[in-house]
């Protein structure tokens, strides 16, 4: 039996409805086809894990995105790989409807690769950490991803200040709940992409 979580099932349920359908597809053929599968929620994302991390899955306000932890270690035979999955979230590109999805015998290979990486033990290429990453401001990953789906947003936030992007950090990192912090991720891009530090509201014109 699938080792389902409910959060998930928070995410998915207020997702918008284009991603509904292409959420609990995804999730269904990963149980489909490792049934040890285990869910999670990890920078803020449906994660899923067997003998370690094997995708994750996320909608946003217009495309789903889906992500292989280890994509450049698999041999991607039918070259589904979108050229832009480095400078964003996913290797499938934007995922709008059901049909942007590979046939489920393609995914399925895909997915089964993966699940073989983990069993054989196949580590991850270790991520180069500069000297000086320690004293620079940590941005969390579902942040980071999340602006990247937002050129605007992504160009604004870069020439923040420390305090004002620490702001949106802290506010996002004090959520109690996955559900609450979806939300206000989505309000925190909308309101960096116009330009606006957290405490817009309270500037003084």
């Amino acid at each position: 039996m699938a080792t389902t979580d409910p959060r998930v099932d928070t995410i998915i349920q207020n997702s918008a409805d284009f991603a509904k359908p292409i959420l609990n597809h995804l999730r269904q053929l990963i149980h489909q086809v490792c049934p040890d599968a285990t869910e999670t929620i990890k920078w803020g994302f449906p994660h899923f894990e067997h003998n370690g991390l094997l995708c994750s899955m996320a909608a946003f306000k217009q495309h789903c995105a889906f992500t292989f932890w280890k994509a450049n270690l698999l041999s991607d035979p039918h070259q589904l790989f979108s050229k832009d999955s480095k400078t964003s979230m996913g290797q499938l590109g934007q995922l709008k409807s059901l049909t942007d999805l590979p046939a489920d015998i393609v995914l399925v290979g895909y997915i089964q690769e993966a699940v073989k990486l983990n069993l054989q033990g196949v580590k991850g290429p270790a991520k180069f950490k500069p000297a000086i990453a320690a004293k620079a401001l940590e941005i969390p990953e579902y942040l980071a991803q999340a602006l990247k789906e937002n050129e605007a947003a992504s160009n604004t936030f870069s020439g923040f200040s420390n305090s004002n992007k620490k702001e949106y950090i802290t506010w996002l990192a004090e959520a109690k709940t996955e559900a609450t912090r979806q939300k206000r991720l989505l309000t925190a891009i909308e309101w960096i992409a116009e330009g606006k530090p957290r405490n817009w509201k309270y500037i003084k014109k």
